[in-house]
């Protein structure tokens, strides 16, 4: 799978050069605060499989819903948001913003993710995998994701 997006302006490009480990849809209070929507569409990638060119990302540090450091990186010219880095997650990974593609509809969640704070307006999917938190990834990822994140702790 090779996807390219970048921000508004275009100061800064990427490519995925992999396939995500999952795809998640988050409903926290902290993606629909960042994004200023309902949810935010996730792609877990390994960092080696994220190339980006153009001007270097700004960053800013918050506590994500888990209560552990989370980063976020976006363009210091349009203020677009690219992706985060969550310190709790396994593998040194990146959680790309799927609205930041140039076919965002190229992708399409595994999963929907804290619920619990999910806009009462939105209906999902009736055949939506949804968790009102998160979820154990050795119950949910596909054997191929689980496999590539356990050599990456390696």
């Amino acid at each position: 799978m090779n996807l390219e997006g970048g921000c508004a302006c275009g100061a800064i490009r990427y490519e995925l050069t992999g396939k995500p480990l999952i795809v998640h849809a988050c409903h926290c209070r902290d993606c629909q605060r960042l994004s200023g929507s309902a949810f935010v569409v996730n792609l877990w990638m390994e960092r080696k499989s994220v190339r980006a060119s153009g001007a270097a990302p700004q960053s800013f540090r918050l506590k994500g819903g888990s209560g552990q450091a989370h980063d976020v990186f976006f363009c210091a010219d349009c203020g677009t948001y690219l992706w985060s880095r969550y310190h709790g997650a396994p593998g040194d990974a990146l959680f790309v913003r799927g609205g930041t593609l140039d076919t965002p509809e190229a992708v399409r969640p595994d999963v929907h993710i804290f619920t619990r704070s999910k806009v009462p307006w939105l209906e999902l999917p009736k055949e939506a995998r949804a968790f009102r938190e998160f979820y154990k990834t050795s119950e949910v990822w596909p054997q191929e994701s689980l496999a590539r994140i356990g050599r990456a702790r390696s």
